[in-house]
C-alpha cells in the first residue's frame, strides 16, 4: 500500500501536475492541502477519469484539503472535532487494504504560524493541542493510523538547510518542535526518519531567491505512521521532480510504501 501527501499550493493552477503525477505515481491514497477551492469547484470528474475517488473540505482562496483514494474511503471527518475553526485544514477517512485491513487516514494542513509573538501562533499552539488531544481517541479506535500532511514544523536542525539562520524562527521553534515530539509520544513514527536518507532532503523550498536550485530548504512535509503499522513500512521518499516543473507549487510529494 502506497501512500502519499502533496501541498498543492492551488489544486486549481496545479491540477494537470497532479493529474501527471497520479498516472506516473499510481499511489492508494493521497492527501492534498492548499487547494483553495470552494467545495463546489472541486474537480471530482477529472479525479474519477483519472480512477481516484475523492473526498474534500475546502474554502475560497485560502487552505483546503482532499482525501484521494483508489478504493473509496469511509467515516469521513472534516477537522478537528471539538475545536471550533472556520478554516479547512482537516480531513479524515478509512481506507480498506486487502493486506493491512482497515486503515485510518488523516491528512491536515497544519496552521503556519506567521511569527512567534503573533496572534497566529497563538491559534496554532491551540490548534495542536487540540490535534493530540483527538489523535489520542483516534488512535484507541483505530491502531491502524497514518497522519500525513504540511505540518508547517521543522522537527529538527537536520530538517533545515540553515539551522543557525532559523533558530527560533516559525517552523523552528522550541514549541512547535516540542509538539512535533507529542505528536510522537502518542505511538507515532516519523516514516521518513526509519530509514538512511540522501543529505539535504527538503520539501519545501522558497520560490524567492532561488531557492530551489540552491537547494536552500526545509522538511516540513511528514508522514507519521502508528505503533501497529511500523513494522510494515518498506520505504518512505520525498519526490523533488514536481518541483522542478513550471509553475510548481513550492511543495514535494512525500510517499510511504507499507507492507
Amino acid at each position: 500500500m502506497k501512500l502519499a501527501t502533496w501541498n498543492v499550493n492551488s489544486l486549481s493552477v496545479r491540477l494537470p501536475q497532479l493529474l501527471d503525477w497520479l498516472a506516473a505515481n499510481p499511489v492508494d491514497a493521497l492527501v492534498l492541502q492548499e487547494t483553495k477551492l470552494t467545495d463546489d469547484k472541486f474537480p471530482q470528474a477529472d479525479l474519477e477519469a483519472a480512477g481516484y475517488q475523492s473526498q474534500w473540505f475546502g474554502q475560497k482562496t485560502y487552505n483546503g484539503v482532499a482525501l484521494l483514494t483508489r478504493t473509496g474511503s469511509t467515516d469521513i471527518i472534516k477537522n478537528i472535532p471539538g475545536f471550533a475553526d472556520e478554516q479547512a485544514r482537516v480531513i479524515a477517512g478509512t481506507v480498506r487494504d486487502a493486506q493491512l485491513g482497515s486503515v485510518r487516514v488523516v491528512g491536515c494542513y497544519f496552521p503556519n504560524g506567521q511569527a512567534p509573538d503573533s496572534d497566529k501562533f497563538v491559534y496554532k499552539m491551540g490548534w495542536l493541542d487540540a490535534l493530540q488531544a483527538w489523535l489520542k481517541q483516534e488512535l484507541q479506535t483505530h491502531p491502524h493510523l497514518v497522519l500525513m500532511g504540511d505540518f508547517n514544523i521543522a522537527p529538527t536542525d537536520a530538517d533545515v538547510y540553515d539551522p543557525v539562520a532559523w533558530k527560533d524562527q516559525i517552523h523552528c521553534t522550541p514549541q512547535e518542535r516540542a509538539h512535533f515530539q507529542q505528536l510522537l509520544a502518542l505511538g507515532m513514527h516519523d516514516a521518513f526518519r526509519l530509514f538512511d536518507q540522501p543529505p539535504k532532503p527538503w520539501s519545501w523550498w522558497d520560490y524567492r531567491n532561488l531557492a530551489f536550485r540552491k537547494n536552500q530548504g526545509l522538511r516540513i512535509d511528514h508522514i507519521l505512521i502508528s505503533d501497529a503499522l511500523k513494522p510494515q513500512v518498506t520505504a518512505c521518499v520525498i519526490d523533488k521532480a514536481p518541483r522542478k516543473n513550471e509553475r510548481p507549487s513550492d511543495h514535494a510529494p512525500v510517499i510511504v510504501t507499507v507492507g
